[in-house]
């Protein structure tokens, strides 16, 4: 697989989000998700995500059981500020989510430490600082935000180097299109883009909330697109999107994660996630499609937030992301 440098740390082009096999989507077998994490070692990936949110702290247990013997084989990131209590960014907080991140990891360092989110109550320079302590005695190496705005991501940069951010962004989501990409670029900070394939939606496999369990994403906290009159309206997109698709010999996946790697002039390293390991295989594929400038055009003039039906996220969670205040 081709790589990509997030600040001193060189990863694998496409990462692996590994927040499925814990919680979110629906149950997931802890046996597979360990034949999947070997298997994508094995294939390339060289960048994994997890965070203490997900599963409150199984998804990082997960990963250190199964990767146990294979921890120089790949890049850690994992985040703070964010747990089943809610957001917060204290620095005594920050420190101890750390250490305790560390044990349930079963490693002495982690590559990429993201604050996962903004705490309003703390000011960012204060957050990020703990961040910058914990990198100064050895136990992260490169320190990330995740939906951030561009005012909060110039703050922090300024308080201590930001190596990556990462943020919704796919064709479907185009919030960062608004400033922190331009602000990236400029900064030198890489753009890790979660939910790439829109929720599954641009697999094609999405179904509406109607036929999804009451504790999926997509019937709670990410509801609006997947209501059954917006789920139909905008899955008349994906008609013409197939075909795209099909024309470059592609599935629809690796369409969506080609488009994002085609962007020129900034470092996006996408991270799909999955619990299924055919749809972790596939989506390695992408790193091999090449879209031309035409193929581009085409998909983003077909969909993007003006052609889409429903916020991203229900008003609540909205009004809450730090990232839409661009």
């Amino acid at each position: 697989m081709h790589t990509r440098n997030i600040g001193s740390l060189t990863v694998s082009a496409i990462g692996l989000g590994c927040m499925n096999m814990s919680s979110g989507y629906g149950p997931a077998d802890d046996k597979v998700s360990t034949e999947l994490l070997n298997q994508a070692l094995d294939i390339g990936y060289t960048f994994l995500d997890t965070a203490l949110m997900y599963g409150d702290g199984h998804n990082e247990s997960l990963i250190g059981k199964s990767l146990a013997q294979r921890r120089n084989q790949y890049t850690l990131a994992t985040k703070c500020g964010l747990s089943p209590a809610g957001i917060d960014g204290r620095p005594e907080l920050i420190t101890q989510q750390c250490n305790d991140s560390l044990k349930r990891l079963g490693t002495d360092v982690i590559d990429l430490y993201y604050l996962h989110r903004v705490d309003p109550n703390v000011p960012i320079e204060e957050s990020v600082g703990a961040m910058a302590r914990l990198l100064e005695q050895g136990k992260i190496r490169e320190i990330g935000l995740s939906e951030v705005c561009t005012e909060t991501l110039r703050r922090a940069h300024s308080e201590h180097t930001i190596a990556a951010l990462q943020s919704e962004y796919s064709l479907w989501s185009r919030t960062p299109e608004r400033g922190v990409l331009s602000a990236c670029r400029e900064l030198k900070i890489a753009f890790v883009p979660f939910s790439p394939l829109a929720r599954a939606f641009l697999t094609g496999r999405a179904s509406d909330v109607d036929h999804l369990p009451d504790s999926d994403l997509r019937c709670t906290i990410a509801r609006p697109r997947f209501e059954p009159d917006a789920f139909a309206h905008n899955s008349k997109l994906l008609v013409p999107y197939e075909k795209i698709a099909a024309r470059n010999n592609c599935s629809m996946a690796q369409l969506a994660l080609a488009w994002l790697l085609s962007i020129e002039d900034q470092t996006l390293i996408p991270i799909p996630g999955t619990k299924h390991i055919e749809f972790m295989i596939e989506n390695a594929g992408a790193g091999d499609i090449q879209l031309d400038d035409d193929t581009v055009k085409e998909l983003d003039e077909l969909i993007n937030e003006t052609t889409v039906t429903g916020t991203r996220y229900s008003a609540a969670r909205m009004a809450d992301a730090d990232s839409e205040r661009d």
